[in-house]
């Protein structure tokens, strides 16, 4: 675990910035440091030694106070640029982050080192904030400040210069056993949170279901757990951090004081003079300071660096070629599938959905219908067989295709439609004659007027303000204002009464009339019915 990450200068820009103007804050810094250690020495010497007046050392009093003040000003700009810094870098990697998992696709986002990505990518990387705004700053302070200072007390006095090179291997050697105790502490927070993120993200999207069948309190107890684990992760963190500080403030302290009766000592004898010896003494703590700060603010680094590390293994992992052929018009074109397998299915599959007509696909839960919709959208690459458009320009594999291309002709409707916030006009789309001809014909028509406001309703959210079989209404309309010419329909009656399941049937028929190639995922036997041909999958044809 490295303190600075070569990889975070690369993934984020606002870091590079940051990490020049701290190396320079950090210089400006030490020449202060040495600057204020020598004038207050010269000003307590000529008053003690040489009895000098306030007005006999006024300039260097006043010489020492604009010293201060520009000490003061260091620190404000670096603590104004810090956080400035560590918000754009956080916004940069999230960006990055959620992206790039986009473009790897479904797939991995199911399996384990996706799962997190969605809690990575909210709170996750909220943990840099601190490492840039506390830790990275001492870490630079240490390597500009102590050697400065080191080299200053060098030419002003050997023997000090001597015990402090002997006592300050110390510092690290303990922030060394802290860094030993405290790995995987970090790790182990990022960890749990990420599990309970997700935890509470399938709750909240399944719990219209589990309000449905009485089990709305049952995973209770299992996001409790999580929470109580993150909890007692962090609380370790923070005992060890408290801990550590104690020490290297105990350590540091004798060291400081090793230098401070050996100054006495020779004063004492008159082997050493009162400036030089006021001035060693002013400095020796100087040289501990920046890493007593970075012991103590050493936990930031590692919940940062822990947040950093998880957001680089999702930026490294490989993205799947993109295909760079245009896709042909699919209203003259069938996507095939053949032998098509995915995880570990012993059997292909082959399905063949062509312009002006209707496939279904039926099945036990957990057969694999929502991932052959997926292969057939090209979210996922099948294991084994093929995936082809084939139409009259000839055979075309999905894979070589263009996503954007192909995207352009297809209208999706998956078992959770997602809805954009605005009004219900503007979600639905399309212009008033052509939504008001949809609307008839999915019912929302009449949804529209029952509601005050009618097509100038605020919809929030995901559909927020409207109920299941509302929203399904939406999406179903909105599916039919696209006119794409392949449209593929997840469990489109999921939500829906009797009446409901009519509206969706004068759909599909609406569909199939203009050409369409429609592609339904169906358990009731009337939806079944109006398919032109059913594909029934085993419970180990397609894996979930």
């Amino acid at each position: 675990m490295r303190p600075l990450d070569p990889r975070l200068l690369r993934h984020a820009r606002a870091a590079r910035g940051y990490l020049a103007l701290t190396v320079a804050l950090g210089v400006l810094t030490a020449a202060l440091v040495v600057a204020q250690a020598l004038l207050l020495a010269h000003a307590l010497g000529r008053a003690v030694h040489d009895g000098a007046t306030l007005h006999a050392i006024g300039p260097l009093v006043g010489w020492l106070a604009v010293v201060v003040a520009l000490r003061a000003a260091t620190v404000a700009v670096q603590e104004r640029f810090a956080h400035r810094a560590a918000t754009r870098a956080v916004a940069e990697l999230r960006e990055g982050v959620v992206a790039h998992a986009v473009a790897i696709g479904p797939r991995w986002l199911a399996t384990g080192e996706g799962a997190g990505v969605a809690t990575l990518a909210t709170r996750g990387l909220d943990a840099l904030e601190p490492y840039f705004v506390r830790y990275l700053p001492q870490l630079v302070l240490s390597a500009v400040v102590t050697p400065a200072t080191l080299v200053v007390i060098l030419g002003l006095d050997w023997v000090s210069a001597a015990v402090l090179v002997a006592v300050l291997p110390l510092v690290p050697i303990f922030m060394w056993l802290v860094g030993r105790l405290t790995q995987g502490r970090s790790e182990a927070g990022l960890a749990s949170m990420r599990r309970l993120g997700a935890q509470v993200l399938d709750l909240l999207a399944g719990l219209a279901t589990l309000r449905a069948f009485g089990r709305e309190r049952g995973p209770a107890q299992r996001v409790r757990e999580l929470g109580d684990a993150h909890r007692r992760a962090t609380m370790g963190t923070l005992r060890i951090a408290f801990l550590s500080g104690m020490v290297l403030e105990l350590l540091t302290t004798l060291s400081v004081a090793l230098v401070a009766v050996g100054i006495g000592l020779r004063l004492v004898d008159g082997g050493l003079d009162l400036v030089t010896g006021l001035a060693v003494l002013v400095l020796a703590p100087e040289v501990f300071n920046p890493l007593r700060q970075v012991g103590a603010q050493f936990h930031a680094s590692t919940d940062g660096v822990a947040a950093a590390q998880a957001a680089f293994e999702v930026l490294e992992t490989p993205v799947p070629a993109p295909g760079t052929v245009v896709a042909p018009d699919l209203a003259r074109t069938a996507v095939c599938l053949t032998g098509v397998s995915v995880g570990s299915t012993p059997h292909g599959l082959d399905l063949e959905v062509a312009p002006g007509r209707v496939v279904a696909l039926a099945g036990p839960s957990g057969s694999g219908k929502s991932t052959t919709v997926d292969v057939l959208l090209g979210l996922l690459v099948p294991d084994e067989g093929s995936v082809v458009l084939d139409g009259p320009d000839g055979v075309v594999a999905l894979a070589d295709v263009e996503p954007a291309s192909f995207f352009r002709q297809v209208a999706w409707l998956p078992q959770r439609p997602v809805l954009e916030p605005g009004t219900l006009a503007e979600v639905v789309g399309g212009s008033d004659e052509a939504r008001a001809t949809a609307a008839a014909l999915t019912g929302l028509d009449d949804v529209v007027a029952d509601l005050r406001d009618g097509w100038s309703t605020t919809v929030g959210r995901g559909g927020d303000g409207l109920s299941v079989g509302q929203r399904q209404r939406v999406a179903l309309t909105r599916a039919l204002l696209v006119d794409a010419p392949l449209v593929v329909l997840d469990e489109p009656t999921a939500h829906l009464d009797a009446t409901g399941e009519r509206v969706v049937l004068a759909a599909v028929a609406a569909l199939c009339a203009r050409g369409a190639a429609v592609l339904l995922v169906a358990h009731r036997p009337s939806l079944l019915a109006c398919a032109d041909d059913v594909v029934t999958l085993g419970a180990r044809a397609v894996a979930s």
